[in-house]
């Protein structure tokens, strides 16, 4: 005997399918999440996620794209603001991103990946450090020079940190030690001279 077939009816299921993925990307990995088996857990027909996301790379794109709105509202949130000065201000986004990659490495991995990421992605969370470098030789705190430039050096430097926290080479090292070094090597660097 067949299982009758479930409704779609869901307030937001696409967002219900991204939200879900996440959840399970903090316990496995990309390669075990299935749009059957989301389905199946928010009590939809299998074909119902076809109707947001036409296949598995459309899905993975939505759900990177998800993801970088989820890092950018971290970042903006962490963000003490333009007068607090440069180094609180990447302590406090290099802290961020930090917790952000421990909590979410599967998610953030997938975000880096290029065919996941489809198109590029031009939120705060990259373009946030342009406006941190702008803001800093604004106030003389940071040396002249194309922002985009700098801040892609800063991003560069804190996404190291991030990815070193969660890929088990820090084993018992202290995070956030490594991570003032990083931004007092990177402030040396930018200082005016």
């Amino acid at each position: 005997m067949r299982a009758p077939e479930q409704p779609y009816h869901h307030g937001d299921l696409r967002a219900a399918l991204l939200e879900r993925a996440a959840e399970r990307l903090r316990l496995g990995t990309v390669a075990d999440l299935s749009l059957r088996a989301l389905a199946r857990d928010l009590g939809v027909s299998h074909a119902a996620p076809s109707r947001h996301f036409p296949d598995r790379q459309a899905f993975l794109s939505a759900l990177a794209r998800s993801g970088w709105e989820r890092l950018d509202a971290a970042l903006a949130a962490a963000d003490p603001g333009a007068d607090a000065g440069l180094r609180p201000r990447l302590l406090a986004l290099g802290r961020a991103y930090v917790r952000f990659a421990t909590a979410e490495p599967a998610l953030l991995e997938l975000m880096f990946a290029g065919k996941a990421a489809g198109e590029s992605h031009d939120g705060p969370g990259l373009s946030g450090p342009d406006s941190l470098v702008e803001d800093a030789q604004a106030r003389g705190e940071a040396r002249a020079g194309d922002p985009g430039e700098l801040a892609t050096a800063l991003w560069a430097a804190l996404h190291g940190v991030a990815a070193l926290s969660v890929s088990g080479v820090l084993r018992g090292a202290d995070v956030d030690a490594l991570l003032v070094q990083t931004v007092d090597a990177l402030l040396d660097g930018l200082r005016p001279r």
